[in-house]
């Protein structure tokens, strides 16, 4: 049996920390409200280019913004 590995984020965190709503963070990378809703609530996993723009925003390494967990 296959062990899958789980993808988590610190989005909601580092949102947080800057005191963002999920729609500035939204328009800020292009996307929808609901888009990173669903990336927050690991239900969507994001493209490498959204990851990295998150990741800009935040002024953090993409690897502090989505940890892999196995």
């Amino acid at each position: 049996m296959m062990n899958e590995d789980v993808l988590e984020n610190t989005i909601k965190v580092q949102r947080a920390r800057m005191n963002l709503t999920q729609e500035q963070l939204a328009e800020w990378v292009g996307v929808t409200r609901k888009t990173i809703n669903t990336i927050e609530n690991g239900k969507f996993i994001p493209s490498t280019k959204l990851a990295i723009k998150l990741a800009r925003v935040f002024g953090v390494p993409v690897e502090e913004l989505f940890i892999l967990k196995d």
